[in-house]
Parts: C-alpha cells; structure tokens; sequence
C-alpha cells in the first residue's frame, strides 16, 4: 500500500486547472506536514497557503518549470490550482533542509490520497514572490509546493546507462528515469 502510494506520488507538471482547491484543503496538508519529525523539534518552519483565485497566477510567474523539458511550464488551463510556501521564520533561527523535505514530501503524500499531485519547486524568483506574498524579512522561501488534479501520465521507468533526464514522448506521457537499486546500494 505504501509502496503504490510513493509510486503514484510523482512531480506532476500538468494540471486541470478548472480543479480548485480551497484553503481548508490546504489546510488539511499542512496539518500533516505539522507532526513530520523535526531536528531538535525546533520547528522553524511556516506555511504560505494560496488556494484557488488571482494569487495563482501571479506565484506561477515567479516558478521556473521542468529544466530538462523544452515545453516544461504549464499552459493556460494545465497550471495548478493551488500552492504552499514553505518558509523558515528567521526569529526562530534556522532550519535544516532535511526537514524541509520531509515536510514537503509529507504533503505530497497526502495530496495523492486525496487524488491530487504537485511538484516540488526550489527554482524560485524569491524576492518578487516575497513580495507577492507580502511576506515580511523574517520569512526566508525555501520551497514551493505547486498542487492540482494532474491530466499526465508518468511512468517510471529503470535508467539505462546512468542516463536520469526524464522526458515526455509524443503523446505528451512524462517518463522518469531511476537508477537501479544495485546502483544505489553500496
């Protein structure tokens, strides 16, 4: 069950942008992220939540999308619905990027129980979302967390030739190379 749960669970770059999510929804995750582990159980990190509205357009222009993918930023009516800014709050000092991600991953977990995907984005224009945001300068971005209902498919597939670049073919599939465990496991 878990297995399939981290399988379904990829970065999804399409979305039916028709889908809205509302602030309780994303209250919802965040509230998992909340009881993740923490180092020392400082807890240094807060949410930005944007739900469904005008805001999202203007966090999708600060995002940069799919490095390896010539047409990896979602088009009008594929981008996401929703997003959470995941900020460390200086006044508490700072956090370690490990927690970060298990907070991020956390949520993404959660999103796909829901039947919901996002992607883990850290290509960020900062300081023009900062503003966007009206964050104040205690609130350093470390991530953002873009969700939606995703309209892609993606596959996993084994990497051959230590080749990781994932890839859509011409039926806009999004295949995700990973290397072998015998590759991993030294």
């Amino acid at each position: 069950m878990l297995y399939d749960l981290v399988l379904k669970n990829r970065s999804y770059r399409r979305f039916d942008e028709s889908f809205e999510i509302s602030e309780d929804v994303l209250r919802e995750l965040c509230s998992y992220a909340r009881i993740t582990p923490s180092g020392a159980n400082r807890q240094f990190f807060k949410f930005r939540l944007t739900p469904s509205g005008e805001e999202c357009e203007k966090v999708f222009s600060t995002l940069a999308w799919a490095g390896y993918l010539k047409d990896g930023t979602p088009i009008p009516g594929e981008r996401p619905s929703g997003y959470i800014t995941i900020v460390n709050d200086d006044t508490l000092g700072k956090g370690n990027v490990m927690d970060v991600g298990i907070m991020a991953q956390t949520i993404l977990l959660r999103a796909t129980e829901m039947g919901l995907g996002g992607c883990m984005i850290g290509s960020i224009k900062r300081k023009e979302l900062a503003k966007i945001l009206s964050l104040s300068d205690k609130h350093e971005i470390m991530l953002v967390i873009a969700l939606g209902k995703p309209v892609e498919t993606v596959v996993i597939e084994e990497a051959v030739d230590g080749e990781i670049k994932y890839r859509r073919d011409e039926e806009r599939v999004h295949h995700v190379p990973k290397r072998p465990l015998s590759e991993l496991i030294i």
